[in-house]
């Protein structure tokens, strides 16, 4: 995969004008995005060292936190983790961006404001789905409806994102909706905040997964009933934020358990 950027424009925050970038809310930002990586890698949702999560910095709308290329969601340590501009500057931290994962999150983050954190993985029963005909999910089951309405789909496959251009095209397929099935690539969860970008996608490839159990049968899925799908989905929603916040809680307790060098 691309590793490399070209040279970016100089950054504003260069010479004396450097951030504070040692706050308490970055940190536990920082903290909060490690534990998703490291929960990532424990279902089997990363490839690789190609997949990536991002996270505004919190204070800087310009400014987003990334993984570094070249090392698996397991390893990943918030420390560890980049901040970045929108122009490819690396601002804190050692190494750089894979350079999908700058042309990808940059310009969401640039040209969606409310997406204040993007989750993009090729997991493997979402994707799955992004390589059938039609519209990959099917609002049969009770977790999918969770995404009721709320899911776009980028038909336009264009091969990797390389420049600002297909950055800015698949901004755009995303749209208003919080998650976008790439045809023949991947999907990208955006949310307001990083708890719920980790719920949406952990609910989403259950989804899949359900899903695609269901069609290994041979039987016809059915849907449920827009009118109660919309209900169903207007009773999780009013819940979601709280709950994503408890999941993300949960992960945290867990790997600080079993894995805590995920907060160094």
């Amino acid at each position: 995969m691309a590793n490399s950027l070209n040279t970016p424009p100089l950054s504003r925050y260069s010479g004396p004008n450097q951030p504070d970038l040692d706050t308490e809310e970055i940190w536990a930002a920082r903290v909060d995005l490690a534990a998703c990586f490291r929960m990532a890698a424990r279902y089997g949702m990363e490839e690789g060292i190609c997949n990536h999560f991002s996270a505004v910095v919190p204070g800087y709308d310009d400014l987003f936190i990334v993984n570094p290329y070249g090392f698996a969601f397991s390893e990943l340590t918030a420390s560890m983790l980049l901040i970045c501009d929108f122009h490819g500057n690396v601002i804190s931290g050692n190494g750089a961006p894979e350079a999908t994962a700058f042309f990808i999150h940059a310009r969401i983050h640039k040209n969606i404001p409310r997406a204040k954190a993007a989750f993009h993985t090729h997991m493997p029963y979402a994707t799955a789905l992004c390589m059938t005909e039609g519209d990959p999910l099917i609002f049969a089951g009770q977790t999918a409806l969770k995404f009721y309405g709320r899911t776009a789909v980028d038909s336009a496959y264009n091969g990797l994102a390389l420049d600002v251009r297909e950055g800015d095209r698949i901004a755009g397929a995303i749209g208003d909706a919080d998650i976008v099935f790439m045809k023949h690539h991947g999907v990208i969860v955006c949310a307001p905040n990083i708890a719920e970008a980790w719920d949406d996608l952990y609910y989403l490839e259950r989804a899949c997964e359900v899903q695609t159990l269901a069609l290994s049968t041979g039987r016809k899925v059915e849907p449920v009933a827009p009118d109660i799908a919309q209900a169903a989905y207007q009773q999780m929603r009013e819940g979601d934020p709280e709950s994503a916040i408890l999941h993300l809680d949960s992960i945290k307790r867990t790997l600080t358990r079993e894995e805590p060098k995920f907060r160094e």
